[in-house]
């Protein structure tokens, strides 16, 4: 199983832009250096988060790093342009030697959609419109194509190409059955961010993937299925929560007030960080179980975390990834291997 990192970049009182920037680059840098597999950069139209354009930021992290694979988490395809979204991403790609992803996305947040000139009443169908021009785009470097939400393309020449060929493209999903159906039927790989509840409520959604891989005649063997969580890890529990809790409610009722969630507490954060719940906070060996469960769960290709929620002390992000790093994915590994070869062990 892939083990990877995600972030926003969110920024906190005092840092700059400039300085979160910095920062965002080092931990790319480090997560290069740890052997981890994926560093990932969300997209966000607001004054909370640093980057609102991944492609550039992944960019300057394709330069500074040597082997780790560089997704968005997400692009917010819904309001962008696909053929610029593939322009942008083939350069990472180039840039990088063949690393670069694709994690097209809705987006969890709607700033973007009045910035770019989109109406929200559209929502579904200008993802489900542009996600298929994308994927006609990355098929070939000429594309004849019409839509309602864009101008046509009569054969016309998408360049630079990639390194890849093809270049990965991730559905990320929140929650939504017709987004995983829509992946599995188009036998893209399927992102799902769980940031909230059990873990256990999403199993429906993977088995609904895969009944959609398998329906639309792909090879079951080749649907993947990454999970996404908070994630934060200390030498102990107290270590971990001390970092991070502060931060993490803070970033949640910040945004739960304008979504109209009630507020949430250390009562609260105790429950989500559970040994069934989403949060993998805690000391390595409980992280570990937590990623493990939800193996279990879904039998998963691929792991994010994502730690840097709320505007985490930089410090103290970097420590975390060093212990994600260096203790829980050696852990992870190990068991994941022990499973498979355990599987393919006759009975």
């Amino acid at each position: 199983m892939e083990l990877g990192l995600a972030t926003f970049a969110d920024l906190a009182a005092g840092i700059s832009p400039q300085e979160r920037m910095r920062n965002l680059i080092e931990e790319a840098r480090l997560a290069d250096q740890l052997g981890l597999d994926v560093f990932a950069i969300g997209e966000h139209h607001r004054p909370d988060f640093a980057v609102s354009a991944p492609a550039v930021a992944l960019g300057a992290a394709a330069v500074a790093t040597e082997r780790i694979r560089l997704s968005s988490a997400v692009t917010v395809l819904s309001s962008d342009d696909p053929v610029r979204v593939f322009q942008q991403f083939a350069e990472v790609d180039l840039l990088s030697g063949g690393r670069a992803e694709i994690m097209a996305g809705r987006g969890s947040f709607i700033e973007s959609f009045p910035l770019f000139g989109y109406d929200l009443d559209d929502y579904d169908e200008l993802y489900d419109e542009k996600l298929r021009l994308l994927l006609a785009i990355r098929d070939g470097e000429r594309v004849t194509w019409q839509g309602r939400h864009r101008a046509p393309l009569q054969e016309a020449g998408v360049w630079p190409r990639p390194v890849q060929d093809p270049l990965p493209v991730w559905v990320a999903v929140g929650g939504s059955p017709e987004s995983v159906v829509r992946a599995g039927t188009l036998g893209l790989p399927l992102t799902i961010a769980i940031i909230g509840g059990l873990p256990e409520r999403f199993a429906p959604l993977v088995e609904l993937y895969r009944e959609a891989w398998a329906a639309a005649g792909h090879d079951p063997a080749e649907a993947r299925v990454a999970i996404n969580t908070h994630a934060f890890v200390g030498e102990t529990l107290k270590e971990a929560d001390d970092a991070f809790a502060v931060p993490y409610l803070r970033m949640m009722n910040r945004i739960g007030r304008e979504r109209g969630w009630p507020p949430s507490g250390r009562q609260q954060y105790e429950a989500m960080r559970s040994p069934r719940a989403a949060l993998a906070v805690g000391e390595p060996e409980a992280v570990a179980e937590k990623i493990l469960m939800e193996h279990t769960l879904f039998d998963n290709d691929r792991y994010i975390g994502q730690m840097s929620v709320g505007a985490v002390e930089h410090k103290d992000v970097l420590r975390s990834m060093e212990l994600f790093g260096t203790k829980v994915a050696p852990l992870v590994r190990a068991e994941v291997a022990r499973r498979e070869a355990s599987a393919a062990s006759p009975a």
